[in-house]
């Protein structure tokens, strides 16, 4: 009984005002250092937690900015997004749901090497994830109707994505041409191989003009 009991307090969801985030941190830290194998673990679901991400990427734990770095990091490394849709902290014995606005993770900063079909693109998020455009984390770019604009998010992992801040787009922008994609003149930009469309042509070309 005093093991459950322990149990009990240390869970993510029973945690008081005054040790939320201690318990969070405490179940997060054994998952181990770095991105944690959650994808391989599937324990009970435990209910919400008062936590969100919003669209810039800051983090709030019962409505306070968790203003930590090092716990934004540590909580980042063991989310999971599921096919229901909903982004979850995962540990080996819990999972709970967290809510986010837009994507978990922003796309900070990104540079460009090579040319062509050689070109590689890298991203750095917030959380400071390293990781390079391409088949295994691709990019793709939403029409954002209300504004008339466009959202390019990159994969991460799992089915985690990050938004590219404003500044990242549009160098990012700077990087594309037209190719043709389904015999259809596109602009584009290339990563590892891969061709990502960004807007036809012509669409480009009204924007332009």
């Amino acid at each position: 009984m005093t093991e459950r009991a322990e149990d009990r307090e240390g869970s993510l969801t029973t945690a008081t005002a005054a040790l939320g985030l201690e318990a969070l941190i405490s179940r997060a830290a054994r998952a181990g250092k770095g991105p944690a194998p959650v994808d391989r673990w599937n324990p009970a679901f435990c209910g919400d937690l008062d936590m969100e991400i919003r669209q810039d990427g800051t983090w709030f734990y019962q409505g306070t900015p968790i203003g930590r770095m090092p716990l934004v990091q540590l909580f980042s490394s063991v989310l999971r997004k599921d096919e229901d849709g909903r982004t979850y902290l995962v540990t080996p014995v819990e999972r709970v749901g967290i809510r986010v606005v837009d994507a978990p993770f922003i796309a900070v900063e990104m540079d460009v090497c090579g040319t062509g079909d050689g070109q590689v693109i890298t991203f750095r998020t917030n959380v400071g994830d390293v990781i390079e455009a391409g088949p295994e984390h691709p990019l793709r770019f939403v029409d954002e109707e209300a504004t008339g604009g466009l959202k390019p998010y990159v994969l991460v992992r799992g089915r985690l994505e990050a938004l590219l801040a404003r500044p990242v787009m549009y160098e990012l922008v700077e990087h594309g041409e037209e190719i043709e994609v389904g015999g259809r003149r596109t602009f584009a930009v290339r990563s590892k191989g891969a061709v990502y469309p960004i807007m036809p042509a012509e669409k480009l070309q009204r924007l332009s003009a």
